[in-house]
This record gives C-alpha cells, structure tokens and sequence, in this order.
C-alpha cells in the first residue's frame, strides 16, 4: 500500500480496483511483474514506476528475460484483470487508461464523386482514352462506382447532477472520439454547451479542464427539451449520426423533449440513445425523459462500460 502512495506521488493512476488487482497480482508473480502489470495504463508510466520500485524498495528492478517480459502465468493475470474492468460500471473506478485504448471507427456513407473500381458501371470515358491509347483496338473496359466518406457524427452529453458519476468518463471518451474522426461534441443539462474545441486539445487533461470551464451547468439540473430545441436550432447539417448520453431524467416538459427528439430524428441518418442505467439488471424506461424520447430514437443501449462503449463504437460504425 505504501509502494502504491509513491506511485500516486510519481502521477500514475492507482485507484482502489488497480490496487486490489496488484495485490492479487502478487499471489502470482513478484512485487515488481505484479505491480508493473496491474499498476501501469500506459507506456509512459514504466519509466516512472521503475524509479519508484527502486526509491521504495531499493535495487534494480528485474529485466526481461530475452525477448520476451511476460511469463503465461502474468499474462493471464493482466488478462483477467482487463477484461473484469472492461465489464465494469465506469462511476466505480478510474476509466481513464481503458478508454484511452478505444480505436474508434467513423461512420461511412457514399459520396457524389465517383472513382475507379474493378467491378460496377461502365466509365465510358475511360474505356474510351484507353482505347485510344492503344490505336482505336478494343479494350477492356473500365469501371467506376461511388466512393465513401466518413458521416457526421454528434455526440450530446448529459452533464446533470444525476449523470455525475459518468461524466467525466464519457467526455474522455468523447475526446478520443473527437480524434479520431469528424465530429460535434456538446454537453446539456439546463443549457446547450459547445466543448468541440476544447476537445481537440491533445493531451487529455488539459481538454477536460478547458472543457469544464466552458460547462457553466455541470452537475445542474436537467432539461433535455429546452437543449435539444437549442441544437436543433443551431444544428443546420442533415445525415449525421447522433448519440445522446443520458440517464433521462426530465425536469422540464416531456412534451417539448418529444417534439424535440421527432424534429431532431427527421434530420439525422440515425439516433442512437446511451443510457449508463440500461445496462443494469432489472432495468425499466419508466423515467419520464425516456418514455417520452423512446419513439423517436433507433436504438438505446447501454452505457454504463468499456464494453458497453466499445458496442457503442460498433453501432456507431454500421450505422
């Protein structure tokens, strides 16, 4: 425990669950391989916990043996140990390493501009130059189809005080979105907040800082009607993908978030509903926010994880 207070001290990210894993770990494999694979999220992390094993504990740590670090038997520690977090509520522990690693995908649709293929529609133009190329002799002939592109994607996070356990970890997520593909990102509780530009920001850190002094309303009330009406207002483009994050906790009229999400659904390829509370045993859309935006969503699903946000990715992609 004191060998974890120095890590902390050095910047790494040890929570309560990374520091149940490495002592575990231990049971298994040395201090050092217990801790260097429950205790580091990121490459950069090992130089600094190389400093404080020998700080804390004295001596060199242990090196490689060959090419190979891992033995099977701590490979198959961190194994477990990933795939428990992956599956676990992300209000319960820090999030951030895990999310890092997402590898999102943009959605695709097809573009106007046509481009060579090797089957589809005759480019008769084409198989004319080659024709001609050749002294007027038959040639075969050429092909063209539509190209693709990435759609747009809008992702609206709720930042009330009933989704403060998951704000945070969603707006992480949504700034490795954000650089990965073309996309709006904007927060709502009793207001409409554009954070696109704070999210750009590289270093994840400094993004949510930047994001957080833009959100005047965090940890507010909640009025998804009155937000919605907002970006709908703003919102001018038609196709995009558009994921709203919310436990649907309504202070506001349902009426106006029915009317509201109808409007909204009318100008977008897809709406797709992320609710940290669907993925939770027993379950029911009874909140009033949810009944009402219900009919005019494509798809809810849960939010409440890694894996929960790694399916997200996926819908997202085949949208």
């Amino acid at each position: 425990m004191g060998f974890t207070r120095v890590l902390r001290g050095a910047g790494l990210q040890c929570g309560p669950d990374r520091v149940q894993a490495y002592l575990r770990a231990t049971a298994h494999v040395d201090l050092y391989w217990a801790g260097r694979l429950t205790l580091c999220a990121d490459p950069d992390d090992l130089p600094r916990y190389d400093a404080a094993y020998r700080a804390y504990f004295g001596g060199t740590p242990p090196r490689p043996r060959g090419t190979i670090e891992l033995d099977s038997v701590s490979v198959g520690v961190a194994a477990s140990e990933v795939e428990v977090l992956r599956h676990k509520d992300i209000s319960e522990f820090n999030a951030a390493p895990l999310i890092a690693r997402l590898k999102p995908l943009p959605p695709r649709r097809r573009s106007r501009r046509l481009r060579k293929a090797r089957r589809g529609p005759i480019d008769l133009a084409r198989t004319v130059r080659a024709m001609i190329e050749i002294g007027g002799e038959i040639a075969l002939p050429r092909h063209r189809r539509r190209g693709v592109k990435a759609r747009r994607l809008v992702l609206l996070i709720d930042v009330s005080g009933s989704m403060a356990a998951y704000s945070d970890a969603l707006l992480r997520f949504a700034h490795v979105v954000a650089h990965a593909m073309p996309v709006e990102v904007r927060t709502i509780g009793t207001r409409l907040t554009r954070v696109t530009r704070q999210l750009r920001e590289r270093d994840p850190e400094r993004a949510l800082k930047a994001a957080g002094r833009t959100i005047q309303d965090y940890e507010g009330g909640t009025r998804l009607g009155e937000a919605l009406r907002r970006f709908n207002q703003q919102w001018r483009q038609r196709g995009a993908v558009v994921v709203l994050f919310s436990d649907g906790w309504e202070r506001g009229d349902p009426t106006l978030l029915a009317n509201e999400m109808a409007r909204m659904r009318r100008v977008s390829h897809k709406v797709i509903w992320a609710n940290p509370h669907a993925g939770k045993p027993g379950y029911r859309p009874v909140q009033s926010g949810v009944v009402a935006a219900l009919p005019h969503v494509d798809t809810m699903i849960a939010g409440h994880s890694v894996h929960a946000l790694e399916e997200l990715l996926k819908e997202v992609r085949h949208a």
